[in-house]
C-alpha cells in the first residue's frame, strides 16, 4: 500500500519491540492480559460524534458527565473533565482561566514549552524561577519553595503559580508545602502533573498534586496509565478557581469534534486504575525492584537514585562506559528490540508502567548484562550548563510577534533572542524569544554541538545560525 505513515507503524507492531517509553498501554497488550480484547479490536467501530446518545464534552450532561464523575470521584477531585487535545490544552484552558491579559504567573523554567506558549496567547507575563540542578547528570531536581517565597514577596502583583511535579525523570517537588504557603497569600496553585496519572496506585509514589492542595492539575493519561495518545484530565480541588471561565477557555482551545476513541480510552484507564491498578503497580514494582538490584551489581552502568522520585521513571546512567546515552539506546534498539522513552550524552530514561510485564523487565536485565562489558574507547566530554536566567528586553508575546531575521550564531552576542534554546538535558530553556543571548550560551551551545547533545527550540539544527529580533 502507498500508506508509509501505516506501513511504519505496521513493522514497528509486528517486530514486538519491548516498551519501555510512552503511551503507558505498551503497545496494547495491557488490554489482551486484563480481557478487554473486545475494547482494543473494536475502537475504530465506536468512532463516532454527538447524536443522540453520546453526549457532548463541551456540555456534558449525559454518559460524559457521568464518566468524568467516576473519574473525579477516584482521583479525589471537585470535578474533573476529560481531555481530548493533550495535557497540553488543560495548561492552556488553567493558565488563562486564572489570570487576564498582563497578569503575571511564576513557572518553572524548565517548563513545558506549552506554559509559554499560552503567555503568548493570553499576553501573560512568565515569572521564572530556576529548579536546582545535578551538574554530574544534568537532571533538574525541582523548584524550592523559598525561591518562591522570594518571588511572590518581592511582587505582589503575581496572580497564580505553575510548577511541573514529577518531572520528565521523575522528580517530585512538594507541593503540600507550597500550596500551604500559597493559598495564606490568596495566589492559585497549578501543577502540570503530565507524569503522574499513575501516583494513587502505591504510597511508595507518592501522593497526587491534588491532594496535596493543588487547585489545578493536568495529568497526562496517556503517558502512564494504559491510554491513548493524546488523551489526559484535568482535575479541580478549589473555591478559589472559576469553572465556568476554565471551561469557556476549554471550549475555546479543545476540538469542537473531540474524538470519543480518546475519551473511550480515558474511561478505560480510569476502570483499569480503579478495578486492577492496585494489584499491577505492586507487580510492576517488584519487577522495578529485582531490575535494580541487578543493576547495582553491574560494573559500569549504575541508576540514578534521588530521595523525592518516581521509582517508575529508571534514568540509566552509562558515562562509566565511556558510551552516550545515544550510544546505548542505538544499541538497545538494534541488538535487542528494546525502546527507551529518551537517550542523553550521559544515558537514558525508561518508563514504565503497569503495562509492562515480567517479560519485559527479564529482556532489559539480559540486555544490560551484555552491554555492560562493552566500553568504548574515549572519555565522554561534559559540559556545565549555565544555571541562571538571562535578561529580559521583550515579553514572550512581544518577541513572537516582532520581526525576525537569522544571523550567525557567532554573531549574536549582546541581540534578542526570537526562539527558544533547550538542550537536553536538563530541558530547560536555556534562552527565550525576548531575552539576551550572551557568549556564555553560545559558547555552550557550540559545547552542545561537539557532543550530539539535542538542543530543540532551534530552526537551525545544525546549531550555526539563530533566530532574533530584528
Amino acid at each position: 500500500m502507498n500508506t508509509p505513515i501505516i506501513n511504519k507503524l505496521n513493522d514497528i507492531k509486528n517486530s514486538d519491540i519491548v516498551s519501555f517509553h510512552v503511551p503507558g498501554h505498551k503497545n496494547g497488550k495491557i488490554f489482551d492480559r486484563l480481557g478487554y480484547s473486545d475494547f482494543k479490536n473494536n475502537i475504530v467501530n465506536i468512532d463516532t460524534t454527538e447524536i443522540p446518545g453520546t453526549d457532548n464534552l463541551h456540555s456534558p450532561e449525559e454518559i460524559i458527565k457521568e464518566s468524568q464523575e467516576i473519574a473525579s470521584k477516584l482521583f479525589k477531585s471537585d470535578h474533573t473533565i476529560f481531555l481530548v487535545n493533550g495535557t497540553t490544552c488543560g495548561i492552556q484552558a488553567a493558565i488563562m482561566a486564572v489570570c487576564s491579559l498582563k497578569d503575571k504567573i511564576i513557572v518553572n523554567r524548565d517548563c513545558h514549552q506549552s506554559v509559554i506558549n499560552t503567555c503568548i496567547l493570553g499576553d501573560i507575563e512568565p515569572v521564572y524561577v530556576n529548579p536546582d540542578i545535578d551538574m554530574k547528570t544534568g537532571i533538574s531536581l525541582g523548584v524550592k519553595l523559598d525561591d518562591i517565597k522570594r518571588l511572590v514577596e518581592e511582587d505582589h502583583s503575581i496572580k497564580a503559580v505553575l510548577i511541573t511535579s514529577p518531572t520528565y525523570y521523575g522528580i517530585n517537588t512538594d507541593i503540600k508545602l507550597i500550596s500551604d504557603y500559597l493559598h495564606k497569600k490568596n495566589k492559585i496553585f497549578i501543577v502540570d502533573e503530565a507524569h503522574g496519572s499513575h501516583i494513587g496506585l502505591n504510597e511508595r509514589l507518592g501522593v497526587s498534586a491534588i491532594e496535596q492542595g493543588a487547585d489545578i492539575s493536568i495529568q497526562s493519561t496517556h503517558k502512564t496509565l494504559p491510554c491513548f495518545t493524546q488523551a489526559s484530565m484535568l482535575h479541580i480541588k478549589s473555591n478559589i478557581v472559576d469553572i465556568n471561565r476554565l471551561k469557556s477557555f476549554l471550549r475555546i482551545i479543545q476540538s469542537s469534534s473531540p474524538s470519543y476513541m480518546l475519551m473511550a480510552s480515558i474511561e478505560m484507564a480510569v476502570e483499569i486504575y480503579r478495578k486492577h491498578g492496585k494489584e499491577l503497580m505492586e507487580e510492576l514494582i517488584d519487577n522495578i525492584d529485582e531490575t535494580k538490584n541487578y543493576i547495582k551489581n553491574l560494573k559500569n552502568i549504575s541508576l540514578y537514585n534521588y530521595k523525592h522520585s518516581d521509582i517508575t521513571k529508571m534514568y540509566i546512567i552509562t558515562k562509566d562506559l565511556n558510551r552516550s546515552g545515544y550510544e546505548i539506546e542505538d544499541i538497545l534498539r538494534e541488538k535487542y528490540n528494546i525502546q527507551v522513552e529518551l537517550s542523553n550524552p550521559y544515558g537514558v530514561l525508561l518508563i514504565c508502567s503497569i503495562g509492562n510485564d515480567k517479560h519485559d523487565f527479564e529482556k532489559l536485565r539480559q540486555a544490560l548484562g551484555y552491554i555492560d562489558n562493552e566500553i568504548g574507547d574515549d572519555d565522554l566530554i561534559e559540559v556545565d550548563y549555565p544555571n541562571y536566567i538571562p535578561e529580559k528586553a521583550l515579553n514572550p508575546r512581544g518577541a513572537f510577534y516582532s520581526n525576525k531575521k537569522s544571523i550567525p550564531i557567532k554573531d549574536a552576542v549582546g541581540k534578542i533572542c526570537a526562539e527558544y534554546i533547550v538542550p537536553y538535558p536538563p530541558g530547560i530553556s536555556l534562552l527565550s524569544p525576548g531575552e539576551i543571548i550572551t557568549k556564555e550560551i553560545i559558547d555552550y551551545v557550540q559545547n552542545c554541538k561537539s557532543i550530539g547533545m539535542n538542543v530543540a527550540g532551534m530552526e537551525d539544527k545544525n546549531l550555526e545560525f539563530i533566530k532574533i529580533i530584528d
